[in-house]
């Protein structure tokens, strides 16, 4: 087997031609029907990561629910995967919302992040019926109060708290919940505001039903998460103590990480949960707590290794003394990861997946940016214009933070299943630029 092929969705091989298949399917001619760059999405390897978080919540002796964090990825046809499989949603704008409505998502299953939430976000919200909002801090708690005035049902919320732990990730911007993030109520101010709303009669219409924490994205080590929510349930303590408050629901968040590269060690999501459900447990009964319903939100452990990015090589470039620069068809504008977090991907050549990888490149992408290097360095065999490459673990975090510089136009996404193939998002037009420009038509 490929070396490399234990980041590619699960049903993964090289043929007997020395082609990379998903399945019974080619990815070089998924490339020639559809068109590169092409984000391929195995919904086996979806359901199957959903399946393994969903029997490690079982073991909670709570209730627990699945929520996956749509900043992932979201479209149509995922918000419905999602919901069929029982699988609520983060979101965070007004835009996440319309599109898990536009599905058929259950608003009761959703919950609304976001640090800056706008007028609109919340009023979306809560003509959607949002389930709970995560209140973020005290000018948010005021807009809420004044947009829920007369409502005859409370509105549920939760205050998301920064516990000042730190998780080892990949990269400082993607630690979420030390001391100065940008993000939640500081410990310290927890039970201050908490006590605010529980007796002021002018948050009569906001029930606080749960706390949430989030202390970062792609890490891989449970032990801080267990130190973040015994923090929380000191403060769920003191407040039923002198409040008679009951945490009724507990968010720890989501952020496991998922392997990107050959050398990265395993991170299977099961010894993940079922260490966070230990915790939880353990932590309440030294509280003398009741169990809350456990709620998690991961999102790139959920379709991250799904997805795969295929791109069409269009030249090569070898600097004396230097490196070899082999250039594809796409890179910042469909993946910013690397320019952004330096985050360090592999590829192989779907068209030649059992050739020797003879040869070290930096894999670039065409736009006017030094900056644009999918990957610094990678092996595989001497590339030529025409090739076809693949980067696995493409499914989280890419797409969603694409743009369209340089006047790039989004890729198309496939869907991959044993029913066969499902255009699910089309490539965008060079019309589909100026659809926004008035007087364009």
């Amino acid at each position: 087997m490929h070396r490399k092929l234990s980041l590619f969705p699960l049903n993964s091989s090289v043929n007997a031609s020395g082609r990379l298949m998903f399945g019974k399917h080619s990815a070089v001619h998924l490339a020639r029907l559809f068109g590169t760059p092409l984000y391929v999405y195995d919904i086996g390897t979806i359901r199957h990561n959903i399946k393994v978080y969903q029997a490690s919540l079982q073991k909670y002796a709570g209730e627990a629910q699945l929520t996956y964090a749509s900043k992932a990825f979201l479209c149509l046809a995922l918000a419905r995967l999602m919901t069929e499989e029982n699988v609520g949603l983060d979101v965070s704008s007004a835009g996440e919302i319309f599109i898990a409505e536009r599905a058929g998502a259950p608003a009761a299953n959703m919950h609304l992040h976001g640090n800056n939430k706008s007028w609109r976000d919340l009023e979306a919200a809560l003509q959607a019926g949002v389930g709970r909002f995560v209140v973020d801090n005290p000018t948010e708690l005021e807009r809420l109060v004044q947009l829920t005035a007369g409502r005859p049902q409370p509105v549920d919320i939760w205050l998301r708290v920064t516990p000042d732990v730190r998780v080892e990730t990949h990269h400082r911007f993607t630690v979420t919940g030390t001391a100065d993030s940008k993000f939640g109520l500081p410990l310290a101010q927890v039970e201050t505001v908490a006590a605010q709303i529980l007796t002021d009669p002018r948050f009569e219409t906001l029930r606080l039903t749960g706390l949430h924490v989030h202390l970062g994205s792609h890490f891989h080590d449970v032990e801080p998460v267990a130190v973040a929510i015994e923090r929380l349930l000191v403060v769920a303590n003191s407040l039923r103590e002198k409040y008679g408050w009951h945490l009724a629901e507990l968010c720890p968040g989501g952020g496991w990480g998922v392997p990107y590269h050959p050398t990265d060690p395993p991170m299977p999501p099961a010894p993940f949960v079922t260490g966070l459900v230990a915790a939880v447990e353990q932590l309440c009964a030294a509280n003398r707590l009741p169990l809350p319903k456990l709620i998690l939100e991961p999102g790139r452990s959920l379709v991250a290794q799904a997805g795969v990015a295929l791109y069409t090589v269009g030249s090569r470039k070898t600097i004396p003394n230097g490196r070899t620069y082999v250039s594809v068809d796409g890179g910042l504008a469909d993946n910013p990861r690397p320019a952004l977090y330096q985050a360090r991907y592999t590829a192989l050549l779907a068209n030649r997946a059992a050739e020797p990888e003879t040869e070290t490149v930096a894999v670039a992408g065409p736009f006017c940016e030094s900056g644009d290097i999918l990957i610094d360095e990678v092996q595989l065999p001497p590339a030529q214009p025409g090739d076809v490459l693949a980067a696995p673990v493409a499914g989280a975090y890419q797409l969603s933070m694409g743009s369209n510089y340089n006047a790039a136009l989004r890729p198309a996404v496939v869907f991959l299943d044993e029913n066969g193939v499902k255009l699910v998002q089309r490539r965008e037009t060079v019309e589909d630029l100026i659809r926004r420009d008035v007087g364009s038509n």
